[in-house]
């Protein structure tokens, strides 16, 4: 197995595709940050070692529950701390403060008619975000769909815009009814609603050391700059579910779906016009979780890739 390693190591570092990167992909992310999964600090520290390919429009707060915007704005300290060095690189990394003035509160109470009734100060700066912007956004959801869904229902103008990647399961359940109103009353707007793929960041693929779950973040995370020592505090080991919708934007074709990408390969539903979910191929199946494989089997090219960042941080 090591043997097999070395050669798949060898193989990225002299064909594989580019650690650093260039044009920016416009985003917003609505996360869940703070509440019951401490996988959401994991895969916003991740996001924001990667500031530099994105034009970060907005950072939603949305949890329903105990999160609060305050919990990014920890990570987002951290951020501050690291930047210099961060910046050292020569990327275009953007400044904490405009982080922060990006960053706003969303809804905290789940959707309680079928449809959404009210309009969460950080829905509507979502929106705003994205009719000031005027080309397509891509928005990110790791909590519950409920920021989202009343933006839209309050500004249904943004939908030709929206470029949606949320990860679901659990995250789905946490307030199933915006959920619903989105697919009953918006078949029309661009979205991959990721279920199962998203497990693939943590289940299979490579997994002997140093690229364990846990054995990566001892050796290449927890002793690096203050976001990999909040990393580890937070959680000691590689879950960042949320993760595979940023390694969509970061690798692979983002228009297209259906090709590779280190986030996963998506299946169209024909019913409907704009719309992605998890492959159901036998082969792709990892731990009972349909197209989870389409993300692990390059759990080696993103490790060494956010490895080579980390390094920075020392």
């Amino acid at each position: 197995m090591k043997v097999k390693t070395l050669f798949l190591i060898l193989l990225i570092l002299f064909v594989g595709r580019p650690l650093f990167s260039q044009e920016k992909i416009p985003v917003i992310i609505s996360t869940d940050i703070g509440g019951d999964d401490p996988d959401d600090h994991q895969s916003l520290i991740h996001f924001l070692i990667y500031a530099d390919r994105f034009e970060i429009l907005g950072i939603i707060s949305s949890p329903p529950g105990k999160g609060r915007l305050s919990d990014i704005e920890e990570v987002l300290d951290t951020y501050k701390i690291d930047f210099s060095k961060l910046k050292a690189n020569g990327l275009d990394y953007p400044e904490p403060n405009q982080l922060r003035k990006v960053s706003s509160q969303g809804e905290t109470e789940i959707q309680s008619a079928d449809t959404p009734q009210r309009l969460s100060p950080g829905a509507e700066f979502m929106a705003k975000q994205i009719l000031s912007y005027g080309k397509p956004v891509y928005v990110l959801v790791w909590g519950s769909m409920t920021d989202l869904a009343q933006a839209i229902h309050f500004y249904p103008e943004i939908k030709p815009l929206l470029r949606v990647f949320s990860i679901g399961s659990w995250n789905t359940q946490q307030d199933q009814k915006s959920r619903d109103y989105l697919w009953n009353n918006h078949p029309d707007f661009w979205w991959i609603e990721n279920n199962t793929s998203f497990r693939g960041m943590y289940m299979g693929g490579v997994q002997d050391d140093p690229w364990g779950n846990i054995s990566f973040v001892e050796t290449f995370v927890k002793d690096f700059g203050g976001m990999g020592k909040l990393f580890f505090e937070k959680k000691p080991d590689i879950k960042m579910g949320d993760t595979p919708s940023v390694l969509y934007l970061i690798d692979g074709n983002p228009q297209d779906p259906e090709g590779e990408s280190w986030g996963g390969s998506f299946l169209k539903n024909p019913d409907r016009l704009n719309y992605w979910t998890d492959r159901k191929d036998p082969e792709l199946v990892e731990n009972n979780r349909p197209g989870a494989k389409t993300v692990n089997r390059y759990r080696l090219e993103y490790l060494m890739d956010w490895k080579e960042r980390m390094r920075v941080l020392k």
